[in-house]
């Protein structure tokens, strides 16, 4: 993706720039935070995109509820038409069509006929096969009563997350571990805050929490350079614990991981923290109260 990717869709696409948003759908404590990561270039070009197309879309990861609970006994929303090289392909090549810089880092099978699933700019994308037409939007399986997923989108999503070495992560671990999320998380986010202040009863239902840094207000901030300091103090847990009760962050610096999770993080589509993502890379919602995240995990497992 690049910078000159916004202009170039100003000229190809006639239809205007705003649309109406969707409306909120979710109460504040489903929220990930009150405030979100400032958009990049990037972003700022596909949201310009995507409205162009479907009229309205809506980027912020703070209005992402938990996905509800899947009836009992009903199969997983995670079935995708098979894979369709030629497909591929197809689509491919008409978002070339709109601009030959455009280059999906993912496509694959959707979670329902006749559609490519796209991955762009860490935001997920829907083209139909044929590559005429293109949306923006969460699909719901309504038989299962939960939102669809595509088995080949979380594999790919997993396969990033576990590029970063247990070593880089800063883990609050369970004595008996049942669960493993990792969590994007910012020092100064007042859900973060929450999130981290419910680990020891997470850590008593065996829920282990690995954090990796997304500090939101982006490289240059005062919020990222604290979060390097974070990363590179003796004791990192204690540092984290101690920024996020709102101490001073004492000035560090090292070759840290920093800029790497932050980058990953837009891979993946985070754009607001915290962001919890389960072990098979399904993202959970932001901050869930303990005994709700314990029963959106063992529905995975089952």
């Amino acid at each position: 993706m690049h910078a000159l990717m916004g202009e170039r869709f100003h000229d190809s696409l006639a239809a205007p720039a705003g649309g109406p948003k969707a409306p909120a759908v979710t109460s504040p404590r489903e929220r990930l935070c009150e405030n979100q990561a400032p958009f990049t270039v990037e972003l700022q070009m596909l949201r310009v995109l995507t409205v162009a197309l479907c009229g309205a879309l809506s980027l912020t990861a703070c209005a992402q509820p938990a996905p509800p609970a899947a009836k009992p006994g009903a199969q997983p929303a995670s079935s995708a038409a098979p894979a369709n090289a030629n497909a591929d392909q197809t689509v491919r090549s008409a978002l070339a069509g709109l601009d030959p810089k455009f280059k999906p880092d993912y496509i694959g099978a959707a979670p329902f006929p006749g559609f490519r699933e796209v991955l762009v700019g860490g935001q997920v994308l829907y083209v139909s096969d044929d590559g005429r037409y293109l949306m923006q939007s969460q699909p719901y399986d309504i038989q299962n009563r939960a939102p669809a997923s595509s088995a080949g989108l979380l594999a790919y999503r997993k396969q990033l997350l576990d590029k970063v070495p247990r070593g880089d992560r800063i883990v609050f671990a369970a004595a008996n571990p049942k669960h493993t999320l990792t969590v994007f998380t910012d020092i100064e986010c007042g859900y973060c805050r929450k999130l981290h202040q419910d680990l020891p009863e997470l850590n008593r239902m065996g829920i282990t929490v690995e954090y990796v840094a997304f500090p939101r207000m982006g490289p240059g901030s005062k919020d990222f350079t604290d979060m390097i300091s974070v990363w590179c103090a003796s004791d990192r847990r204690k540092a984290l614990t101690s920024a996020k009760q709102g101490q001073p962050v004492a000035p560090k610096n090292c070759t840290s991981p920093v800029a790497m999770q932050y980058n990953l993080g837009q891979q993946v589509g985070v754009s607001g923290t915290p962001a919890v993502f389960a072990a098979d890379g399904t993202q959970l919602g932001g901050y869930v109260p303990p005994a709700q995240l314990l029963k959106a995990l063992e529905r995975q497992a089952n």
